[in-house]
């Protein structure tokens, strides 16, 4: 009799050993991104991983409805703000870790650990060479300046990474302040707003504009494919504050049923290796200040960020929201 208990016995601690080596993602990323890092990871560790991919949105909508039923280990997605919406909504678990302590800069990270940065995205000014000169920039501020009028382009307000940007513009400014200043953008616009950066850049570097406010990494896509394209980038509030920088990032899910290997995955995208594959992927920055960024990144030379903590991206979205609207900015 006791031999015929063996086997079922076992059998269970096989099949739990099992699932304890999977972890389970939910991520807003690009699945074209990170299942490079991921395989990698798996290669290293023998830890599977299994991903679901969708919109930030849908995303934290499915963790709330599934709770304590849901498969997911992690949720992966990018901005601060997105983050922060996800902390907020109970959907993360604090996670203590030297290692990701000393990778990942307190800025860039939940203040209680929920969640961390895992690659740095620079929204800053870009110009054309042709009608603007780099020393006639300096900030996001002095894009209100009436010299401006009819000279910038602009991503519309409903984008997620225009409200942290502004929210982190109202934590260092007063929202009074900050009103101002995006006024006075509204007032210099050039155009109609664009539904993408992408889209903006190739009106900047065709002329229709000669300064736009984007994404370092959405440069690097044209740039890498045309390298004599028309416009320059130049690091916005070097002489103040520092540029604006925004994070993508993880945390583990409340409800992890494998909240270890979570962890472990998380720190391992927080380290050298991971980062150095993040920074060739997709041209951004890492976040692990030991990583240098790659190749034609590293050309645009180096900058100072802001320092405030990330989170402020969140916390303040809904008046940079609100802002937004009461000024015209659409």
């Amino acid at each position: 009799m006791p031999r015929f208990l063996v086997l079922p016995l076992a059998a269970v601690l096989f099949t739990g050993l099992a699932q304890a080596e999977s972890v389970t993602v939910y991520s807003a990323r690009n699945e074209q991104l990170i299942k490079p890092l991921f395989d990698a990871f798996t290669k290293e560790t023998g830890i599977d991983v299994k991903v679901l991919t969708d919109k930030e949105g849908p995303l934290m909508e499915r963790l709330k409805a599934e709770g304590k039923n849901t498969p997911a280990d992690i949720l992966m997605t990018v901005d601060a703000g997105n983050l922060w919406q996800a902390a907020e909504l109970g959907l993360f678990q604090s996670t203590k870790s030297g290692v990701l302590d000393a990778n990942v800069p307190a800025h860039l990270r939940d203040p209680a650990g929920l969640w961390f940065g895992l690659s740095q995205r620079v929204r800053t000014i870009f110009y054309n060479p042709k009608t603007v000169k780099p020393t006639d920039l300096s900030t996001y501020e002095d894009l209100a300046n009436p010299k401006w009028k009819g000279k910038l382009c602009l991503r519309t307000s409903k984008k997620v990474y225009n409200q942290s940007l502004v929210a982190m513009m109202i934590a260092q400014h007063g929202e009074a302040k900050t009103e101002q200043v995006v006024k006075g953008w509204v007032a210099n616009l050039a155009t109609d707003v664009f539904a993408d950066d992408t889209k903006m850049l190739e009106a900047l570097a065709a002329g229709q504009c000669g300064v736009a406010i984007a994404n370092s990494y959405y440069f690097g896509r044209i740039v890498d494919k045309k390298p004599d394209f028309n416009a320059k980038i130049f690091w916005a509030n070097q002489n103040a504050e520092g540029v604006h920088v925004n994070v993508s990032g993880a945390g583990v899910t409340k409800h992890a049923k494998n909240p270890k290997g979570a962890v472990r995955l998380i720190e391992w995208l927080s380290s050298d290796k991971a980062q150095n594959l993040y920074a060739t992927k997709d041209f951004e920055y890492p976040v692990n200040p030991k990583v240098k960024p790659d190749g034609l990144v590293a050309d645009w030379g180096s900058f100072k960020p802001n320092p405030i903590n990330v989170s402020k991206a969140g916390e303040l979205q809904a008046k940079a929201t609100q802002l937004m609207d009461r000024v015209g900015y659409k």
